[in-house]
Order: C-alpha cells, then structure tokens, then sequence
C-alpha cells in the first residue's frame, strides 16, 4: 500500500530513475521541472519561436510542440535552429498522435518525443471488439513492429520519449478487455514500455492523464505499483489533468489532481493544460511545484500519534485504505451532513467586524429589500461561521450559523444555532445540543478518539498544525475508519500563502487529495490574519466573478474555491462543467475565444458537461465524460457529440454556438439564463 508513495504519513520523494532530455536531468530526485505546449502553427516558423521565448522566459525547462505530420516533424529542425540562434536552448519535445514516420523524423532533431500508445498503432473508433488470446498476442507484435524503428531512432540519437496515456485515447483493442479504467490506462502504456525494455532502451518518462482527476490519480498510483512489481524499479512520471480548463476551474482541477500525488512525493515534471496562453501555465506550474522545494515538507511527520488509550495507532499496512480505488467512507447522518448527502460549504466569516445582509451576497445570499426577499445563488454557503452573538437579522430559509457555545446558548432559535467546541471542552461539558455539535478535533490527537466515539449528534471539523497538514489529516481519517466511528468529518483548511493563485493551489490540493480518497462531508476555507487583511478585490481581477458590494472579497473567493473544489472531485455539482484541451497547433479554431462564447451563454446549467476541444486527438475520448462536444473537424467546421455520439457534422464555425445550444434545448437541458 505504501509504494504508490514513499509513505502515507510523511514526505519524501520517490526514487525514479534518471532520464537526459538534452542538457535537462530528469528523476532521481532532481529538481520537478515544468514544461508547456506551444499552440501555434508549427510550419509557422517564427511564431512558434516566438512563443517558445515567451514561454522560456516564464520559466518552462522543456517546451512541447506538436507534429500531426511529417512536414511539421521536419519543420522542428528551423524552429530548433532559430531558438539556438536567438540564444534558448531549452529542450523541445515533439508531440505525435497517428503517424509513426513523423514521429522517426522528430527524433532525429529534437531532445524528446511524446507518442500516445492508444493512438500510435491502434486506433479507436469507438467500437466494442472482442480479442482471444492469440488474436491479443498478434496485435503486440504488430505494436512491437510498428514501435521499434522509433526506439532504435531514440537509441541512435540519445533522445527520450514520454509514453503519454490519455484517458480520452484508449484504444478499442484496450477497451475491450480493460474497459475505460485506469488499469486500462496502466495497460496501454505498459505494452510500449516493455517493448522499449526489450530493446534496452530505458530514456523513458510515463504520464497518465485524463480530465477527471480521480481517474488520474488512480491510474499514476497503479502505474507505480505495476512498474515496481513488474521491473523492481519506477521511471520517472509526468504529472497533469489533460482538458483542465481556463480560469480558477482549471487552476483548481489541475491543482487537485497534480497536488494529490505530489503530496505523496510523486511526480518528476509538471504541465497544467490551460485554456489560455502557453506561458500563463507556468507561474500555476511553479506555484505548485515550491511547495515541495528543498523537501520542505519531509520534516513533520505524521505518524508520531501520541499512543491512544488502547493500544498504539492502527498500523497502516494492515488497514482497509485502499489508494487505488474511491470509496465514499461511511458515516451516519447528522443534520444535513454525513450519510448519502452531498458535502456541505461552511463560510468562515469570523474575521468580519459586523455581519449585515449585505454581507452575505459575498457567500451566495442576496437581500431584495423591496421585496424582502432572499436570493440564493446555486453557489451558497450551508453554514456561516462567527465568534460573535446572535445576527440582528433573519436569516435566509436555509442558512444555518455555527458559532461559539456562549452565544449559542443565548441564541433565540437553536434550529439555526450551532455550537463549536474545542473537544476536551465538550467532552467534559454537560450542555451540548440536542440536534447538532461542531467539535475541533487536531489530526493528532488520538487519545479523545474513544472519548468521542460515544457521543451523537456530532461532527468532527479536522485540520493539521503540521506542515504536511494533508497526510496527517488523512491519517486521522484512516485512523476514525479503523475504529469504525462514523461521525460527519468537515475539513478546515487555512492558507497563510499571498496571492490568489497560491490560495487556490493550497486549498485545492490539500483538500481535494481527501475528497478524492472518499473522506469528508464539508470544507472550510480560511485564512491567516496577515493573508486576509492583504486580501482585496485587486486579487480578483480578470477573474470570472465581482464582487456586488465593498466587502467581502476573500469571504466570497473562498466560498467560490469551496464549490468549485467539490466540483472538481465530482463530490457536489453546482455549476456547468467544461472540458476544455489547452490548444495546440492542431487546433482547428480560436480555442479561448469559443470557450468564453460557449461559457457565456451556457454557465447558468448546472450539471450539464460541455467539452470543447480543438481537434480530434483526443476530443471524442475525453467527451465519454461528456454529455456534449464541441470538436473542431476541419478548417472552419464543428462536429457536435451528444455523449460518443456525433449528431452534427461540419457545422460553419460561424454558427456552430448556436447550433450547440440548438442541441441542448433539442436534448431538453436548456433553460432560459
């Protein structure tokens, strides 16, 4: 259990081997690199380098470029030549999907070269194929055939490769007998590793990527255990959530999926894929990536439990955990928390210094005073939490406040009235509520387990002091799970970080890892006094949402990160989703103007999955997680997919918008904004 990572409780990177892309060192514990993916015209010759200089500049040490065919594989020598020229000699990889020879071509020019195994030899159409063994077996060895001249290139030249398994690309070969899972995933890259190991060729990096971070995390997990079991040793692995998104969306999703493992100390190079600018990745890369600079974390362990009352902890390689599968760990119902109900959002607004109505707009609450009337965004906060005695106002129907227990003892209705206490305080109190009590409980302390395992009407609010706040968090989960105490768990989460950016990777990471894992009924998000009070609406800017009042900014950004984070691990759906690929050079349209389009008049479907993706590479296989595409087909025209589905094609770009909204209303999704 403990091999996906080098520990469940502490930090410490794992051991790769050590791969030279050009003059970069890779795995075995050098430095995590961060890399991006030009999006230019790749015959475009000065464009292309002009980008790659943007994105060099702004950090990136190996840059990507695409190659569909063989004279974009051999424009790659006039784009390599003129970046030496100018001075940049950052290692360029060549992306390849469909065409061996190009592929073969780019291995002679550049320092690496990324092939996807569901597309390289196989092909997918979307058809459900049954193999026998020896019909399996034929189908290797024409993998083996069509592969090896590629390796044999790559030895000759001193080339790397990265066997890139996107989730959207599984062929139907590998979908027949793996399904679209992550052993699948495991699979599909596995086929082509062995083979490059046949030719002892070993200056191979591994991904596993796909647009739902918990697939992702499962498959690199797996990937692990399968290398380590198979060959006695790890290649390194890079890290991203493919079709991530744009805006906080994609930053958060990515820093879920990406964080997740890195918590772990896995991964040794790291792309976000954005629906912006290539070099707009980069500073998102690095925000990620310092947190686990110079091992920052590996010095606050998460296994030094005090002893509990009865016995030592639980030893984790004896529990149930299992790291390669989500499930939602049991609790009973409280309230409207725990059991088979969806996560609750609670509001920290204990840093205000009054709380009006107009303060909860930040939250999700607005007041029509003409109508004395409360509108609730789909987006609003379940509780608000206050040091301060009982609000002077009416609360809206749902909205709930949790606070301390002297002004909860005092409030007039204890149906809206919570109290939260430290646990040795309510162990020893006699009056509690008889509906609902909050209980701040230390990841550490294990010795009150036995203490709280008897009460009712309880949720548990967990955090961590330590630096590696999340494994200790996760411990204590384990722990709760062991001992079969099924109280509500609502996790609170502080960031002393500075910008928005930084919050969003911290919140995203260090509760997403849990959410993904099956753990939690509730998220709280807060901040260190010096981050809040530095905190204003100048950090939202550009952002997708304002601000209605003059108040309120990192109450309503961290409200907005709570949901959004719940969306991102599929634990509570509150707004449209969209999966969108980051562009590239086989884009077939403007990819960021589209999305903004698409966004703009579909935002208000809850639920409702929208891809929009560039071309076909990956764009109907990602779309399985879809309910409809948006997916470039050629110059100037759209094919739209209901699901695997496609219902329209060729559609004029010019229209192809309202053709897609056409469908939804024709599906019966469609509301009036």
């Amino acid at each position: 259990m403990e091999l996906y990572a080098a520990s469940l409780t502490s930090y410490k990177r794992l051991l790769t081997k050590e791969v030279k892309i050009g003059d970069l060192l890779l795995g075995n514990n050098h430095p995590i690199r961060v890399q991006t993916m030009t999006t230019t015209d790749t015959m475009d010759t000065i464009s292309t380098v002009e980008q790659s200089i943007r994105c060099i500049e702004a950090g990136a040490e190996l840059v990507r470029i695409t190659a569909p065919s063989k004279k974009e594989a051999e424009n790659l020598l006039n784009i390599k030549n003129e970046l030496h020229k100018r001075g940049y000699h950052t290692p360029l990889v060549a992306d390849i999907h469909f065409t061996p020879n190009a592929a073969e071509i780019a291995a002679r020019i550049v320092e690496k070269v990324r092939v996807n195994p569901g597309n390289y030899v196989d092909k997918k159409k979307f058809e459900q194929l049954e193999y026998t063994d020896a019909e399996y077996a034929e189908e290797i060895d024409r993998i083996r055939e069509r592969f090896t001249p590629l390796i044999k290139v790559c030895k000759e030249y001193g080339t790397a490769m990265r066997i890139g398994t996107n989730h959207g690309s599984l062929s139907d070969r590998i979908m027949s007998r793996y399904g679209d899972t992550p052993m699948g995933m495991v699979e599909s890259a596995m086929e082509f590793l062995r083979i490059a190991r046949d030719e002892n060729y070993h200056q191979i990096v591994l991904s596993m990527k796909a647009s739902n971070p918990i697939v992702m995390v499962q498959a690199y997990r797996l990937l692990i255990k399968t290398m380590d079991e198979e060959f006695g040793e790890i290649y390194p692995l890079h890290l991203g959530v493919t079709e991530a998104g744009d805006g906080e969306d994609g930053r958060i999703k990515s820093a879920i999926g990406i964080g997740t493992l890195m918590e772990d100390g896995i991964g040794d190079t790291i792309r976000v894929s954005l629906t912006e600018d290539p070099e707009l990745e980069i500073p998102v890369c690095r925000d990620i990536v310092k947190r686990y600079e110079s091992n920052s974390l590996k010095d606050s362990p998460a296994d030094t439990h005090s002893p509990r009352s009865a016995g030592q902890p639980v030893d984790l390689a004896t529990a149930k955990y299992n790291p390669f599968q989500s499930q939602k760990h049991r609790t009973t119902s409280v309230g409207n928390i725990g059991g088979e109900q969806v996560p609750v959002v609670v509001a920290d607004l204990s840093k205000l210094n009054t709380i009006t109505p107009a303060s909860l707009q930040a939250v999700g609450y607005t007041y029509d005073a003409g109508n004395d009337k409360w509108h609730v965004a789909d987006a609003a906060a379940d509780y608000i939490y206050t040091a301060k005695a009982e609000l002077d106002f009416p609360l809206p129907g749902m909205l709930k406040v949790i606070t301390t227990p002297e002004h909860w003892a005092t409030a007039q209705d204890p149906t809206k009235y919570f109290p939260l206490y430290e646990t040795g305080a309510f162990i020893n109190t006699a009056p509690t509520s008889p509906l609902l009590n909050f209980v701040m409980l230390d990841a550490d302390n294990l010795q009150d387990l036995n203490a709280l395992a008897g009460k009712t009407n309880i949720v548990l609010c967990l955090s961590s002091r330590r630096k590696n706040a999340m494994q200790s968090v996760r411990r204590m989960c384990i722990e709760l799970e062991e001992r079969g105490i099924q109280h509500p768990l609502v996790f609170i989460t502080d960031s002393d970080w500075s910008t928005a950016d930084e919050h969003l990777i911290h919140f995203a990471t260090e509760t997403g890892a849990l959410f993904l894992d099956g753990y939690g009924n509730g998220i709280c998000l807060g901040m260190s006094a010096e981050a809040y009070n530095t905190f204003n609406d100048a950090q939202l800017s550009g952002r997708r949402y304002t601000l209605a009042t003059d108040t309120g900014a990192a109450e309503q950004f961290m409200n907005n990160t709570a949901f959004s984070i719940l969306q991102a691990t599929r634990t509570r759906i509150s707004k449209t989703e969209y999966i969108s690929c980051p562009s590239c050079g086989r884009t077939l349209f403007d990819l960021q103007e589209t999305t903004t389009k698409i966004r703009s008049v579909t935002n208000h479907l809850k639920g409702v999955k929208i891809a929009i993706m560039g071309c076909i590479v990956n764009g109907p296989g990602e779309m399985a997680d879809a309910d409809f595409g948006y997916v470039g087909s050629g110059p100037g025209k759209i094919t739209l997919y209901k699901g695997k589905d496609v219902v329209k094609r060729n559609v004029n770009s010019d229209i192809a918008v309202e053709a897609l909204i056409d469908l939804l209303k024709e599906n019966e999704v469609w509301m009036e904004p």
